[in-house]
């Protein structure tokens, strides 16, 4: 069975150092392909050059809400020479009223002008949504929506929220985290996903699963991406489906979205 990753973040600097056993554990893993994304200008080149090393790795740029106050007067450009190098998928983008001091309104201004981009190529777009699923969703509405879809990562809205994304062409995915006691009753949330919809995701290095789900430990309870299998076994025990069926839905919902 084919695994796919729908998102992390292998370019973050605290996994370089465990990067040779990440890749072996990936083979042992029998992880086919995971989507990198990138945050910002800084770490694009990075996400850039180790999709150009392992042919696993589907890489993604877009510039994340936390760090809009850092960008460059010249950051257009740059996102667009990084994805005539590797058209793939844009993000990770997305608006935040979660984080301390947000600007909403440079946030929507970033991200409708990154989904405008995404649209006049046809990408892919992964969406990171806190706190703002109401407003995301006028935003998406409003338009543009690349006809490829895009992917909401570790959906954070209502269940009741889920048809109306679903008809602008949105994805969900599910990350260990949600294994967690404390995640119960959002993951009762996933369980009104589509399955047709669902995707499964580490978010690695971050959003660290507990520990039955957490074969690959790492120090500083970081997320190993090579833990996306036993987040697969968390996923089909969520979703009452045996995990054969669970790989061979989600393989086919990551190639329609994230492979041309």
């Amino acid at each position: 069975m084919s695994l796919y990753d729908a998102h992390n973040h292998l370019q973050d600097r605290r996994l370089a150092t465990t990067l040779d056993r990440i890749v072996s554990n990936r083979r042992e893993e029998k992880i086919s392909l995971m989507v990198v994304n990138g945050t910002c200008e800084e770490d694009w080149p990075r996400v850039l050059e180790l999709s150009k090393q392992h042919d696993f790795i589907l890489p993604s740029f877009g510039y994340h809400p936390w760090y809009l106050k850092q960008r460059t007067k010249d950051w257009r450009d740059g996102l667009n020479r990084h994805l005539d190098a590797a058209p793939h998928a844009v993000g990770e983008i997305g608006v935040d009223r979660w984080m301390k001091d947000y600007d909403m309104a440079l946030q929507e201004e970033m991200f409708l002008a990154q989904m405008a981009i995404a649209n006049e190529r046809n990408l892919p777009v992964t969406i990171h949504c806190l706190k703002a699923s109401g407003r995301l969703l006028e935003l998406l509405q409003d338009g543009p929506v690349p006809p490829r879809g895009f992917l909401l990562h570790s959906y954070n809205g209502s269940a009741e929220m889920i048809p109306r994304f679903e008809q602008l062409g949105a994805y969900f995915s599910i990350s260990g985290y949600f294994a967690h006691d404390r995640k119960a009753k959002h993951l009762e949330v996933f369980k009104q996903i589509p399955i047709e919809r669902l995707l499964i995701e580490t978010d690695a290095p971050d959003m660290t699963p507990p520990v039955q789900f957490k074969p690959h430990p790492l120090e500083d309870n970081l997320n190993h991406p090579a833990n996306l299998s036993a987040i697969y076994e968390f996923a089909a025990s969520a979703f009452e489906l045996p995990v054969e069926e669970l790989t061979h839905l989600v393989g086919r919902n990551f190639q329609r979205l994230f492979v041309p």
